[in-house]
């Protein structure tokens, strides 16, 4: 594995020798907008491997994406190759349908301490909930993004994860007019809870199992790639493409719908998401559930 390869693959140019906020974000920042949020391996027969060298080869050589075991596992190399302190922490991630957070831990952080604070720094959650900056772990304070508010509470040794969501004005781009539901108030919604106990990679081998063969799952039953932009971000949900540009006005958010044929969806993963998937492709969405 070469970190010169990574920067490379990120489009990242920027120092390699500081240990500062500043490149923190600025690598954070360049590799959510080159590197997919996706689940396409499972949507292509192919189970996705939990060891460092298989996500580098999926993400660096094979100029693909990945989920959150992949994207922060990577990222956290690359912190540390570049001297960064870090360490790894699980969450569990809330699931609105049911109105609670999960009974186990499925969710990879990083947690990065510089200069006598520490750091919460998420790759790998995409959509419209993926952090743009490293979020000082502060509890109770507001941290403004473009994405929107993002706050951390603390309680008993547990930190909750939210974001207050700007306004929606959803619009059809098939016919040109908005949606029913166009405008949706803004609302703080639950992201994930954590604790500050370490981990090591392998506390998150069934996890990694679980999400890929229980029938539950909502990565089995959503195809899901998103990607980030200098604006907003890309989705790909199953046959629709989701686009979606932050404070577009009014403190609203633009999200524009398209459904795709199976043809159209091959097209926007290479020119939209530059994704070439090696096996056959099989979109799908039999779920309404939260988007992780």
């Amino acid at each position: 594995m070469n970190i010169q390869d990574y920067f490379e693959r990120i489009c990242y140019k920027g120092s390699q020798e500081k240990v500062d906020l500043e490149t923190l974000t600025e690598v954070f920042q360049h590799h959510i907008r080159a590197v997919p949020f996706e689940n396409l391996s499972l949507h292509c027969g192919e189970t996705i491997p939990l060891d460092l060298e298989s996500a580098y080869d999926k993400i660096v050589k094979r100029h693909r994406g990945g989920w959150c075991m992949e994207n922060n596992q990577l990222l956290s190399w690359a912190f540390q190759i570049m001297g960064y302190k870090v360490g790894l922490l699980s969450a569990r991630v809330y699931n609105p349908e049911r109105k609670a957070y999960s009974e186990d831990d499925n969710h990879l952080l990083i947690k990065v301490v510089l200069e006598g604070k520490t750091y919460i720094v998420d790759g790998g959650f995409g959509m419209a909930y993926q952090m743009w900056e490293p979020m000082e772990l502060v509890s109770g304070k507001d941290q403004p993004q473009t994405p929107g508010i993002f706050c951390f509470t603390e309680k008993d040794g547990v930190w909750y994860f939210h974001k207050v969501k700007r306004k929606k004005f959803r619009m059809d781009s098939e016919n040109n007019i908005p949606c029913p539901d166009a405008i949706e108030n803004m609302i703080c919604k639950d992201i994930y809870l954590f604790t500050l106990q370490p981990k090591m990679i392998g506390d998150f081998r069934m996890a990694c199992l679980q999400l890929q063969t229980d029938p539950s799952s909502m990565f089995l039953r959503k195809s899901i790639c998103s990607l980030q932009t200098t604006d907003g971000f890309l989705a790909l949900i199953g046959w629709t493409l989701i686009e979606t540009k932050y404070n577009y006005k009014d403190d609203t958010d633009l999200v524009v719908s398209t459904v795709l044929t199976s043809e159209e969806v091959q097209k926007i993963l290479k020119e939209r998401f530059k994704i070439r998937l090696d096996k056959t492709f099989v979109p799908l969405n039999t779920c309404s559930g939260p988007v992780f």
